[in-house]
């Protein structure tokens, strides 16, 4: 294995003949001659004079090469008690067929579809036929709310809307086509048609002359699949619009070539995966590491990619993860903390992981929240294998920091990602732009420019792009998030900036407040947030679910007593509230600046991306001290 910090040195010293070795990673329609196109800065493009087709390095490459027979997919549904295999032979039939249907439905090259479904193999059989159209596909997490996604559909102008009629949770059916219809409603704009998956727990009612049956539409792209198209490598690929966005969304716009190469080499190098693995991502193709993770990443490096319609505990309980890995074989596993934590809540000493054989899993990824050093230990000790950490953002689309496994891995530490991902140039940067010292905190930030497959931009709006990531620190990309980089070079992302408070004048991370807490036996999950106080400016305020059985009044002073160890009495820690639940977004995120908002007697607005309402609402008077 090549020694990462020769590679990363070389990324950044030469980065055109990095890049331009990596793109031998994919094929061609016409092989770029030139790597990078700086010519406007700072709206940087990669293999500006290739073309390709991302289906086709996805699906046709490996049936072309002879393993079409592979498993592509493997979908697991506990939720339905169904489970199945696609190979790349037959996922791309599928594909080609519903590529035909929607160009039958007048979508072409640069078209936009909107995608609207659970987590079913459809859903990626979409993505696929969109990218092999050259169209440019924005997915909707399914059963986001009506007004939400009319947002979505105006500010995409969708020629189709791809759904479902229903998605499916561990107690309740949701019914989606109201919700479509609904949205339809409010939105000025005016999809030619919807395509809509009747699925047998709810039916769907079809509107005549706008909504077509998928059956009806796959049956008739059979009978003329399309062909790949060719695009440009810089032609747009997708558009992800980021959570909790108010008024106008803010739509990440993604390219075909420089996303095809970046994915190529980081299932190789940041994950050790390639052919014929078996890769799984519990998240879900709402997400951007459901497009990266569930379909293009794997498909294209031509593993078998695991599609799981279901959640870490209650399908049907917290050894749901370990049964999925044992049955299909899976070497590697990436999801979010979140998942661990729920699963460490449920099952503390792992008793339900002694059922299944999970001795093919070699590696345990974490990533879209800070890992507490709890739930890393916690992890390892359970599985046995190394638990890897990495930092990325809807905007990167892959990692800018991780613990590279098909490099010479090196040590892992708790609470780091580890190092900078070759491509990415992170700095620490002070508020005056200078780059902080070792070990001193400030933001994250990325020298421009930035690798392949991360954002070219933002969806119609270029000025919303330089005026969100670029104008803070000149000849930077502003990442929102603070930390530090140690003697060694290991990140320490401390969480958001906005996360940082000021105690009397002392700026305290919240993260490292509740790495405090959560390395408390009895702490199943935490997050500490800034109150507004009028004499010290802010306090932090500690919220704590605990694991079953625990004392919550002698947790709580344990917590008080720890964090003024270990943080000093600086923190002025004081409150720790012991509550049933936090709130938190679909992808497992804790809504933090909203409890602040509560906390400071606000009224925000909830954000779409809302796992469960209900628990922001019993935690209101808790946070209002009501």
């Amino acid at each position: 294995m090549a020694d990462y910090a020769d590679v990363y040195r070389r990324s950044l010293r030469d980065p055109e003949g990095f890049w331009g070795e990596q793109a031998a990673l994919v094929s061609w329609f016409r092989k770029p001659t030139r790597v990078l196109d700086a010519d406007s800065p700072p709206f940087y493009r990669w293999f500006p004079d290739g073309r390709l087709n991302t289906c086709y390095n996805a699906l046709d490459r490996h049936v072309i090469a002879g393993r079409g027979d592979q498993a592509a997919l493997i979908y697991d549904s506990p939720v339905t008690g169904s489970s199945r295999t696609i190979t790349y032979a037959t996922l791309l039939q599928d594909v080609a067929a519903f590529a035909g249907a929607l160009r039958d439905l007048g979508v072409g090259q640069g078209d936009r579809v909107v995608i609207y479904m659970p987590m079913v193999p459809e859903a990626v059989v979409a993505m696929l036929a969109c990218a092999r159209l050259g169209a440019v596909h924005s997915v909707v997490f399914g059963g986001f709310a009506a007004n939400e996604l009319a947002l979505r559909i105006d500010d995409a102008q969708p020629k189709v809307v791809v759904s479902a009629s229903c998605g499916i949770e561990p107690t309740r059916v949701v019914e989606y086509k109201p919700l479509l219809d609904r949205a339809l409603e409010l939105a000025d704009h005016e999809p030619a048609s919807c395509v809509v998956l009747q699925r047998p727990q709810a039916a769907a009612t079809l509107v005549e002359g706008r909504d077509l049956d998928w059956a009806t539409a796959m049956h008739a792209g059979r009978t003329n699949p399309a062909p790949c198209a060719e695009v440009a490598a810089t032609d747009p690929l997708y558009i992800l619009y980021t959570s909790g966005t108010t008024g106008r969304p803010k739509g990440i716009l993604r390219d075909n070539g420089g996303h095809a190469v970046a994915l190529a080499w980081s299932m190789r190098n940041v994950y050790d995966i390639g052919a014929g693995q078996v890769w799984w991502t519990a998240s879900d193709v709402g997400w951007v590491v459901g497009h990266s993770y569930i379909v293009y990443g794997p498909l294209i490096a031509g593993a078998t990619s695991v599609l799981y319609e279901g959640k870490p505990v209650g399908t049907p309980d917290a050894g749901a993860f370990w049964r999925v890995v044992a049955e299909h074989g899976v070497e590697a596993l990436f999801t979010a903390p979140t998942a661990i934590r729920a699963i460490k809540k449920e099952d503390p000493e792992g008793i339900l992981l002694a059922g299944h054989d999970t001795s093919s899993l070699r590696h345990l990824f974490l990533a879209g929240e800070r890992l507490d050093p709890g739930t890393y230990e916690w992890a390892g000790r359970v599985l046995g294998v190394p638990v890897i950490d990495h930092w990325w953002q809807t905007e990167t689309g892959w990692a800018v920091v991780a613990n590279l496994r098909g490099l010479d891995p090196i040590p892992t530490r708790p609470g780091s990602p580890s190092v900078p991902v070759p491509g990415f140039d992170v700095q620490v940067l002070l508020p005056d732009g200078t780059v902080a010292g070792p070990g001193m905190e400030g933001s994250l930030a990325i020298r421009l420019p930035l690798p392949p497959g991360t954002l070219q931009t933002l969806w119609r709006d270029d000025a919303r792009y330089v005026a969100s990531y670029l104008t803070a620190y000149d000849g930077y990309y502003l990442s929102g998030d603070g930390g530090y980089i140690d003697d060694d070079g290991y990140v320490y992302v401390m969480g958001r900036t906005d996360d940082v408070i000021n105690v009397a004048g002392h700026r305290l991370s919240t993260g490292a407040i509740e790495g405090v807490l959560a390395g408390h036996p009895a702490v199943a999950e935490c997050a500490v947030i800034g109150a507004a106080d009028a004499l010290k400016g802010q306090v932090p305020r500690g919220f704590v679910v605990l694991k079953a059985g625990a004392d919550p009044q002698g947790v709580a002073a344990e917590l008080v007593a720890a964090v003024r160890e270990e943080i000093g009495p600086v923190a002025a820690f004081k409150d720790v509230q012991v509550v049933a639940g936090l709130p938190k977004t679909r992808s497992g995120k804790i809504l933090r600046r909203t409890m602040r908002q509560l906390a400071d007697g606000e009224h925000p607005q909830v954000p779409s991306t809302i796992e469960d309402p209900a628990v922001l609402t019993a935690l209101e008077p808790v946070l209002r001290r009501d």
